[in-house]
């Protein structure tokens, strides 16, 4: 019997199956669904974490005060740190903030290109009538461009010189004084007029000169820094440049115990490595989860073959009887078993992409409403907020995984149903 015909005996069987059959699909879509989605949202999150930590350069380490800090400062661009609120709360209370003394050091060291001092807080600011509260970072203005790895959008970046200049993010730009504001408008903040000299691509943070920003920001010193950001030259000696500017600081601080550190240096791509690994663990975790599922479907298909292979008793003993061979008979039953893989393959693939896409739609919604504001803001509910993907190795995998599935526990029926004897199979009643 040729291929074609086997696979038309078999495509009839899994058309005029009973509700049982499509039950068992039902179980097979659930389980590929779940994979799916699962899997789709877990490469979408790395995704964007890849691009948050990418925005914040694997070149730039930060430096900051306290050893609680080093998770805590969120996935912004180049430019800002956490506010004073949140340094003040995951500071250690005997912690001492950053100098410029501090910089001094941190620019002696061989791999470091160049260091600056930051400082951060929140302010009041007006626009047309409309007042908010923004997040704000005071940076150097002849070397800020050089260490950042914030991209403008228009304008210029700050330079040497500027006094009542600001650079502000996209999102303040566009959305929240509910109207665009263009470059060289002016914006009041704490009640100084600052014009407005560039935009960044994202973020919700305002960017002026470090010596205004200290006579506007509150508890902020005249020598101090709320962070300090290094670009290195060569990110391949991250590990060791990070080592020695512990090393350095500890001896500049007088601080002879690493229990008695008091500050804390950020390397992105160890962060990087390290939130992959723990994403990969909990993918992992999740997706055999959702094979159990798959499991029980198979059982279900191997079930549903033994059944069909009793309802079809008889038509095998007429098939054999009119010359079809053991071989024939495998193959349409091993069809009909991988048909119904392919169809709940196909289905739960579907289903899968609409379940991701759901959970992440109501992901953005909450972290939206959440109100991320400061530098970067996001972190894992902005990261579940974001589009999956999908690829075609995910889903032709999916789809050919449940019809390796169904062939699997079709196999034994099958080979059950080949074995039949004619004469016997005639007389099942």
């Amino acid at each position: 019997m040729k291929l074609r015909k086997s696979f038309q005996l078999a495509l009839n069987i899994f058309v005029h199956s009973k509700l049982r059959s499509w039950l068992t699909i039902i179980g097979i879509i659930v389980g590929i669904g779940a994979v799916v989605g699962i899997i789709s949202m877990s490469l979408g999150a790395q995704q964007q974490m890849e691009e948050q930590l990418g925005s914040l350069g694997a070149d730039i380490l930060t430096v900051s005060p306290g050893m609680q800090r080093a998770m805590g400062g969120g996935f912004g661009g180049g430019g800002g740190g956490p506010s004073r609120e949140t340094s003040s709360s995951s500071s250690s209370s005997e912690s001492e903030n950053l100098t410029a003394r501090d910089v001094l050091v941190l620019n002696s060291i061989s791999n470091v290109e160049i260091a600056m001092g930051m400082v951060t807080g929140t302010a009041d600011a007006s626009y047309s009538s409309k007042s908010t509260t923004l997040s704000v970072t005071g940076v150097d203005p002849a070397v800020w461009q050089d260490i950042t790895s914030e991209t403008l959008t228009s304008g210029r970046f700050l330079k040497q010189g500027d006094m009542y200049s600001i650079v502000i993010g996209e999102n303040i730009a566009n959305s929240v004084f509910g109207k665009e504001i263009p470059i060289n408008n002016k914006i009041i903040i704490e009640g100084k007029s600052f014009n407005i000299v560039g935009i960044l691509s994202g973020g919700r943070s305002v960017y002026m000169p470090i010596v205004v920003a200290r006579d506007l920001l509150d508890g902020v010193g005249p020598q101090e820094f709320d962070s300090i950001s290094v670009r290195i030259e060569d990110v391949a000696l991250a590990n060791d440049t990070v080592n020695e500017i512990t090393e350095r600081l500890m001896l500049s601080r007088g601080i002879l115990q690493e229990k008695s550190k008091d500050f804390t240096v950020t390397n992105p791509s160890a962060m990087q490595e390290t939130m992959e690994e723990t994403m990969s663990t909990l993918t992992l975790f999740l997706g055999a989860i959702a094979a159990i599922s798959l499991l029980v479907g198979g059982i279900g298909i191997a079930n549903t073959m033994f059944t069909s292979v009793l309802e079809k008793t008889k038509d095998i003993g007429i098939m054999k009887a009119i010359g079809a061979q053991n071989k024939d008979i495998l193959m349409i039953f091993l069809l009909n078993s991988g048909l119904i893989g392919l169809v709940g393959g196909i289905g739960g693939v579907i289903a899968g992409v609409l379940a991701s896409t759901a959970i992440n739609t109501f992901a953005g919604i909450t972290s939206t409403s959440s109100g991320m504001g400061g530098p970067g803001g996001g972190g894992l509910t902005s990261m579940l907020g974001g589009s999956s993907a999908l690829s075609f190795p995910l889903i032709a995998g999916s789809i050919l995984f449940a019809v390796l599935i169904g062939m699997i526990a079709g196999v034994i029926p099958a080979y059950r149903a080949s074995k039949l004897n004619p004469v016997d199979a005639l007389r099942y009643e």
